[in-house]
């Protein structure tokens, strides 16, 4: 049965089928429109009114909203359409801060894009007055949010909200007085913001970006007294060649160390080393649970948002979160405790630690209480690149060079960490050798794999010698507290319970470049980490050489009490409570 339909786009016939609105029509034969509200992975808004077309020559339509029609005609740039873009773009430009070459997001804004394209160099408008209460929010470490530079457009509202069901960003106020902002105008770092950064990734201006460390790195970089290392977590290195013109997905790590050298970093290691580190000792913790039948589920502690959601909304339930540091926590300690025994002429009070993620709230983990003065400074995968490019670098020109040893040998296992799933199934990998003394020979849990809209939540079932091990994995905190909700009711069945805040994982964190127009990018940087992994030697933590070494020779027995001491953290109950009593 043949279900395609067709419908004209600027007089050319197209065929369409299961497309739910004209856009993607548009956006699948050959065109394009603007867009500032829509965002693939979230729910249509219409509310920014560029996606505009005329249907029949008659009527203006948004083309976000409006639902494919055989037959019928779109213009997608009919004079009366352009007239009404480029007006709705003066209107934007008459009410925004527009220092754009000082602007954080300048040369990767929309409106700064369109505003070219539209060549929008004159505004009839005149610039409204800047309100009193644009506010400059920079009191947290991650994100910096500037209300002067907002359009509206809410994506930012429909990501916390659908995403992470937190709702921590909304409308206040009507008319031209209308904001987004925290609940009463609070600072972020007054609310129970995450700091995953999702409203960053999805915002089309600078009204939200991330608080960048550039600054600070290049500082102690030229800081002849200080021996800064640097360390690259998974992610990273399959999303970083796109700020290059590489294909999303293309591993760049070999040219991401080599840059990194060329920058002035004394050392370059791999945060991959501790994922593998973060498997021994979780698999080893989750082992004991599973044993004494005690806090089950374990829930994953390698996401500080995730992190930050239960000691902000379930402290109750800390108790169930693995005691084990995250990969970046696991490795800065132990980088400074250990490197002076490997690097003559290192000492412990002059390392910089200095680390890559493709997550902001990775800014925020580094400023724990539990954590300080451990991992120094956080740069995100964008922040990388700025200093890639101010350095002159030509990275795609760059030969593939190594990591520094003895922290820079990583497993299959510690690769996939970056995909939603992938911490789950190289805790298996391990968990299995771990109770049974046997390697597993089938290592791929498909079944655990999938980083898009429809696989946010993913149940599977471990057989270690008839040990029934459910697994289940869960990207975004809305799709967590599902499962919270029915760990609370006792209906939960799961023994290991997988969060990453970020749909599909730190492939698609905060602070990797600009994907929210592409839907199938984080899945193209997800085949990268599990191609890397199949074409490893070693594909299981408990593989990994230099960590067997590391026990051996620094660490002691796995769960010990130095590794404990190292590797381990606590949790804080920083329940606030409901603010339906605040005046």
């Amino acid at each position: 049965m043949n279900d395609k339909k067709t419908l004209f786009i600027n007089n050319i016939e197209v065929e369409y089928t299961d497309e739910k609105t004209v856009l993607e029509v548009i956006r699948n034969n050959g065109f394009d429109v603007p867009t500032f509200c829509h965002r693939p992975d979230l729910t249509q808004y219409g509310a920014c009114r560029m996606c505009i077309i005329e249907q029949d020559g008659k009527w203006i339509q948004a083309s976000c909203t409006m639902p494919p029609r055989e037959g019928i005609r779109v213009e997608t740039n009919s004079t009366k359409v352009r007239k009404i873009r480029k007006t709705i773009l003066e209107l934007l430009l008459a009410n925004h801060k527009r220092e754009c070459l000082t602007c954080e997001k300048s040369g990767n804004c929309e409106l700064q894009k369109y505003a070219t394209e539209y060549g929008i160099t004159d505004i009839r408008f005149p610039k409204l007055e800047e309100k009193d209460y644009a506010v400059v929010d920079d009191s947290n470490p991650s994100l910096v949010r500037d209300s002067s530079k907002c359009i509206l457009c809410g994506a930012c509202v429909r990501a916390c909200s659908e995403f992470q069901g937190h709702s921590v960003l909304g409308f206040a106020n009507r008319g031209s007085n209308t904001v987004v902002q925290p609940m009463n105008g609070r600072c972020l770092s007054d609310v129970d913001c995450v700091y995953c950064g999702q409203c960053q990734a999805v915002c089309p201006t600078g009204a939200i970006s991330i608080k960048s460390a550039i600054d600070k790195v290049w500082d102690v970089i030229n800081d002849k007294t200080k021996k800064v290392v640097v360390q690259f977590a998974p992610a990273v290195r399959v999303a970083l060649g796109e700020e290059f013109n590489l294909e999303a997905g293309e591993n760049t790590i070999g040219k991401i160390y080599a840059a990194a050298r060329r920058l002035g970093f004394d050392l370059i290691f791999d945060t991959n080393f501790s994922a593998d580190l973060t498997i021994m000792e979780e698999g080893n913790e989750f082992v004991k649970r599973l044993t004494k039948g005690e806090k089950l589920p374990l829930f994953t502690s390698c996401c500080p948002a995730w992190v930050r959601y239960l000691e902000t909304q379930h402290p109750d339930l800390l108790g169930h979160l693995s005691t084990c540091k995250s990969p970046q926590g696991m490795l800065s300690p132990v980088v400074k405790e250990f490197l002076p025994k490997y690097y003559e002429g290192y000492k412990k009070e002059d390392i910089v630690v200095v680390s890559v993620m493709p997550c902001t709230a990775k800014k925020y983990e580094a400023t724990r209480e539990q954590l300080k003065g451990e991992t120094d400074l956080v740069l995100t995968t964008q922040e990388f690149a700025r200093m890639i490019k101010t350095a002159g670098i030509n990275f795609k020109n760059l030969k593939d060079e190594e990591a520094n040893s003895p922290f820079g040998k990583y497993s299959g296992a510690a690769t996939i960490f970056g995909a939603s799933g992938g911490v789950a199934e190289a805790a298996v990998r391990s968990a299995y050798y771990i109770v049974t003394g046997e390697e597993l020979t089938n290592i791929d849990f498909v079944e655990m794999r999938g980083v898009d809209a429809t696989s946010r939540t993913k149940d599977a079932i471990v057989d270690i010698k008839g040990t029934k091990v459910k697994v289940r994995v869960v990207s975004t905190l809305k799709e967590a507290e599902k499962s919270i909700q029915e760990l609370k009711a006792g209906k939960s069945d799961f023994h290991i319970l997988e969060v990453m805040a970020c749909p599909g994982g730190c492939v698609n964190g905060g602070g990797q470049p600009t994907s929210c127009l592409d839907a199938t990018i984080k899945e193209k940087r997800a085949k990268g980490l599990y191609t890397e992994d199949k074409n490893l030697a070693i594909r299981k933590s408990h593989k990994n050489p230099d960590v067997l070494k590391l026990y051996e020779e620094c660490l002691g027995s796995i769960g010990g009490e130095k590794a404990h001491h190292l590797l381990h953290t606590t949790y804080s109950d920083k329940f606030k409570g409901s603010y339906k009593d605040i005046k």
